[in-house]
């Protein structure tokens, strides 16, 4: 799950990306509506979560742009007045949440995965092939009922692969999908990652690598 974070108070946005990220999710920060914009413009996110009071282009202003150009992704709307009128106008502006500061960061991460498990196409939030299971919710990864210690990146790419049904993944996006902005595409990162996972599902292998495709699911 890929989230950008936007919020001007840099203590905030610094403190919830490094809880997220701790929560296996690849997180890009933005202080104003203007990085936002930017941001958006070259990287796919999954949610969005976005203050409504921003310097440079209004957080008003960037959701309706959200909701105009980039129709996959979910926008969670933050603000310091709770008032029912200001969750209306919210809403009406297109966001598909909105959370009163201050608020619990468990109830932050909830609605955050609750709206990444609402893409445009509709992906289970428990994922199978064979005796594989992953739940997407509750983090968990099963094989042939044996639960896999996985790292958020192994998870992550598993978690895509699986989401991808028999479509091969390029390195390319596994990196956009699970890793954030900075990120070297240079690195063997998604490679060594592969690696790793495919040590820890075991035996028979069913991480297939297609020759200039990327990565798949073997289908049993």
């Amino acid at each position: 799950m890929r989230v950008l974070v936007v919020e001007d108070y840099a203590l905030l946005t610094e403190t919830i990306g490094k809880g997220l990220r701790l929560e296996g999710m690849a997180v890009d920060l933005a202080f104003d509506g203007d990085q936002a914009l930017d941001r958006l413009a070259v990287n796919r996110y999954d949610v969005v979560v976005l203050d409504r009071d921003l310097p440079g282009t209004h957080g008003d202003e960037v959701c309706r742009r959200i909701v105009t150009d980039h129709q996959s992704s979910r926008v969670l709307m933050l603000t310091a007045s709770g008032t029912l009128q200001d969750r209306i106008e919210g809403l009406s502006l297109g966001a598909d949440d909105y959370l009163p500061k201050p608020f619990e960061f468990p109830e932050l991460v909830a609605r955050i995965r609750a709206l990444a498990r609402r893409p445009t196409t509709l992906v289970p939030p428990v994922l199978r092939s064979g005796d594989l299971m992953v739940d997407s919710a509750m983090r968990v990864a099963v094989r042939g009922g044996r639960r896999l210690d996985l790292s958020p990146k192994e998870f992550g790419v598993l978690e895509c692969l699986l989401a991808a049904g028999t479509r091969p993944v390029p390195a390319e996006e596994l990196l956009e999908r699970v890793w954030d902005e900075a990120a070297n595409p240079f690195t063997t990162t998604v490679k060594t990652t592969v690696r790793r996972l495919r040590a820890k599902l075991g035996n028979p292998p069913i991480v297939q690598t297609v020759r200039e495709g990327g990565y798949r699911i073997s289908t049993p």
